[in-house]
């Protein structure tokens, strides 16, 4: 693992990929059609630990710094959908990335760098665990609820008479929960306050000040910000930074100022001829009069007209691809539009995950590769610390679980699942001792080639596996070093070149050796 205080001091941006260069909309789309497999739905990168995920990240923890890579997948109503979105992870992270730059006089951001498009790197921060959303148009779940009567929201009283779409006399701030699971509840900004003491206005007057300047940037761009969701945590010294994504369309509502002037005086209109109960009545009624929306909204909306019931359904339909084109091409159009620079399509000669890993390898925070030591029981421990002292000689990275084949059959499976999805090439240690069922189960259900090498020293069982049980067996945890070493080489040329000197170093004493007798 190479040192990352190198790379923080010196990175370089990812390279720019031999891009297309569309022109019409008609282009963009057949574009986007062409790349709808072109998709990172997730990227699993073992060498990291554990990825903490969320809907649309992994999120990896590495000493002061936090990796998040943003996929490609779209969740709406809390639910993940199957399908992913061309470039959407991009996108978000491209937006993000200009908007802190434009925000950071305002609030320092934790942002340190993004070594490829689908990854950014962060200062490592203590969570507020309090979504900061500021609203400045009676818009999305704040307005299906005022045309139900409701009037009070996060402790604010809102007046009588307003419609939805409208403007709202000031911003308002309506913090919510953020829940690790389930849905976020409005909080009042006195439970703010009671969750995060003498934090609860400087959270407020941030995000209105951040909120302030994005309806000021937007408005350059011909768009309106409509509503937003800003994260914060706090640094060693208590200081409050901008985390997670700024301003994005997964993180906002955004629509086009033309398009609002047009469509709101007609819905004004028809409001007063009292046909209509409500805003909502009216554009089942009139659809055309709906303003499009450059958030995920879109994708709510086909879903509720493909009849999907969010309160009562156990999983979401899948989109059409054409469904698929129209979200891509809202994304990438309104990133260009927002960071006025024209939208990399990059050349798909590498899928995501491969392009990432290398990427990745290249700024000094890979290695590139990962071994696997799965364990049957934590009294295997020194066995395991030996494996990898063996493996570090080499520069391999190695990560340990502890599994047990026996006690723990579905949750062993279950995991060989997640890393056969490893975005970089593993090979799985089996050390288990006793009746060895752990390498016949580990390499039956692995894409990963497994080697035995138990702690109990030589064990034949793990030697008489059934058939497609695949494993090879080492006996010594230094030659099971030198096999996984040797297994590497086609990915990371300094495994192979500590081989190499290896071999010269013993072949040099050996005619030291030699010449002295």
């Amino acid at each position: 693992f190479k040192a990352w205080s190198f790379f923080w001091s010196c990175v370089q941006p990812y390279p720019i990929f031999p891009a297309m260069a569309p022109r019409s909309e008609e282009q963009y789309r057949e574009t986007i059609r062409g790349a709808i497999d072109y998709t990172m739905p997730q990227c699993i990168l073992p060498e990291l630990g554990v990825a903490k995920k969320g809907k649309v990240r992994e999120i990896y923890f590495v000493q002061d710094k936090v990796l998040m890579l943003t996929n490609d997948r779209v969740s709406a109503f809390d639910f993940v959908l199957d399908n992913s979105i061309p470039f959407k992870g991009m996108v978000l992270n491209q937006i993000s990335e200009w908007a802190m730059q434009q925000t950071a006089d305002i609030c320092p951001n934790a942002l340190v760098a993004s070594p490829d498009p689908n990854v950014v790197v962060q200062k490592k921060m203590k969570n507020t665990m309090v979504e900061c959303i500021v609203r400045g148009y009676l818009w999305g779940s704040m307005a299906a609820a005022y045309e139900k009567n409701e009037r009070n929201f996060c402790g604010l009283k809102i007046q009588d008479g307003l419609m939805r779409f409208q403007k709202l006399d000031e911003p308002l701030f309506t913090p919510t929960t953020k829940a690790e699971v389930g849905h976020d509840e409005n909080m009042t900004l006195a439970e703010v306050e009671a969750q995060l003491p003498g934090m609860s206005q400087k959270l407020k007057e941030l995000s209105l000040k951040l909120y302030a300047r994005g309806v000021e940037r937007m408005r350059e761009r011909g768009l309106i910000l409509l509503d937003t969701k800003y994260e914060f945590g706090t640094d060693e010294n208590g200081v409050l930074h901008v985390i997670d994504e700024v301003n994005t369309p997964d993180s906002s509502r955004l629509c086009d100022i033309k398009e609002y002037e047009e469509k709101y005086p007609k819905i004004e209109a028809e409001m007063k001829t009292g046909a209509y109960k409500s805003v909502g009545d009216l554009l089942k009624a009139k659809p055309e009069l709906k303003i499009k929306e450059y958030s995920k909204q879109y994708v709510r909306d086909v879903l509720l007209e493909k009849g999907f019931k969010p309160e009562s359904a156990t999983e979401a339909p899948k989109l059409t691809d054409d469904v698929v084109v129209e979200c891509a091409y809202r994304y990438v159009k309104v990133c260009e539009r927002i960071t006025g620079q024209d939208f990399v399509f990059p050349e798909p000669k590498v899928s995501p995950q491969e392009r990432v890993v290398e990427n990745l390898t290249a700024a000094g925070m890979l290695q590139g590769c990962c071994a696997l030591i799965f364990a049957g029981s934590d009294s295997d421990a020194p066995h395991i610390e030996k494996l990898k002292g063996e493996l570090k000689k080499y520069g391999i990275p190695s990560k340990a679980r502890i599994c047990s084949a026996h006690k723990q059959p579905s949750t062993l499976e279950k995991v060989l699942a997640m890393y056969n999805q490893s975005a970089e090439p593993c090979l799985i240690v089996a050390c288990a001792g006793g009746t060895d069922a752990l390498s016949g189960t580990a390499s039956f259900h692995s894409v990963w080639p497994v080697v035995s090498c138990p702690p109990d020293g030589w064990n034949e069982s793990c030697l008489k596996n059934p058939p497609l049980s695949s494993n090879a067996y080492i006996l010594k945890p230094s030659n099971l070093a030198r096999f996984v070493a040797q297994h590497f080489t086609c990915v990371v040329p300094s495994i192979k070149s500590r081989l190499a000197e290896e071999v010269q170093a013993k072949v040099r004493k050996l005619e030291k050796a030699d010449a002295g007798m």
